[in-house]
């Protein structure tokens, strides 16, 4: 991406260094989206709707930290970044159609499908995905074919059926249904905490045994603890915080963290969570600031 004027990103306060990298990727996702004057027109500006000016920008954020600490290439990072984005968005067009979640709203604006149509959400889902292969297959990317493999694994698994989307199938099976507290973590470690933890694993591609031990361990309770803050906006905050529809998940009667735990215990369980997160970075030290405060920001986020 040399031929980019990206910001510089050698800042020393968590909120300019997470909207350095969030202007980073804006960048770059605008640069690797096909123009809206390309034919066919109407799907390439309804992928360009649904990636760009929207969201937190929170996996991307994380598989950079996660490069920073494991020292991975900033090429990499960047197309890892890239494509987890890329696969993030897909699954929230898909998600919000009406024959999944059936949402009218995200990131504070109509979803795809209501901005276009069915049939266009369905196929901007579906090149979001390609892309975000096609960008981490570029020949040019690593130097080692053994670890660009790996990485187009890593996210091939999150999305798939043992990932993201046989989470949603579980989450979409469950809806009326109880379920314990570990069958509704086991869904949500597949539908959100897949991707999460993908993001990490991507950004530590070059690190040490030990450095990949503890992003596993460390991203697999921030994704729950993703989960379970989502959980506990969808009660308290409002549609227009929230960037989508609030009390959807209660009005659904879909099982959550609150519905289980109840509020203030769910809000305890998140807090146990962070510290395990937290915990597993213990070893290294300053290295791992930018990991623990994007922990904080995670667990303390308000959409």
């Amino acid at each position: 991406m040399s031929d980019l004027e990206l910001p510089n990103n050698a800042l020393q306060d968590f909120s300019a260094w997470a909207q350095a990298k969030q202007a980073r990727i804006e960048l770059i996702l605008d640069h690797h989206l096909p123009s809206a004057d390309l034919a066919p027109h109407n799907l390439h500006s309804a992928m360009r709707y649904s990636v760009l000016c929207g969201g937190k920008r929170v996996r991307a954020l994380l598989c950079y930290a996660a490069s920073e600490l494991c020292e991975t290439d900033f090429k990499i990072a960047d197309a890892a970044a890239s494509a987890v984005e890329l696969i993030h968005a897909y699954s929230l067009v898909h998600d919000d159609m009406p024959c999944m979640d059936d949402d009218d709203l995200r990131r504070g604006k109509p979803s795809c499908h209501k901005q276009y149509d069915d049939a266009t959400a369905l196929l901007v889902g579906d090149a979001l995905q390609s892309l975000a292969f096609e960008l981490l297959s570029q020949t040019s990317l690593c130097a080692e074919a053994s670890q660009q493999i790996s990485m187009l694994s890593i996210l091939a698994k999150a999305s798939g059926s043992a990932g993201m989307a046989g989470g949603q199938a579980i989450d979409l099976a469950a809806v009326g249904k109880p379920l314990t507290q570990t069958e509704l973590e086991t869904m949500h470690q597949l539908k959100t905490g897949a991707l999460i933890q993908a993001a990490a694993m991507l950004g530590a591609i070059s690190g040490s045994q030990e450095q990949i031990i503890a992003m596993q361990t460390y991203a697999m309770n921030i994704g729950l603890a993703f989960q379970v803050v989502d959980d506990i906006l969808d009660v308290e905050a409002d549609s227009s915080t929230l960037g989508k529809t609030a009390g959807k998940d209660a009005n659904s009667n879909k099982p959550t963290y609150v519905s289980i735990l109840g509020l203030d215990q769910a809000k305890n369980h998140a807090k146990q969570l962070y510290e395990n997160a937290i915990m597993a970075l213990s070893p290294f030290g300053n290295k791992a600031q930018r990991l623990r405060e994007l922990a904080d920001f995670i667990t303390r986020r308000s959409f």
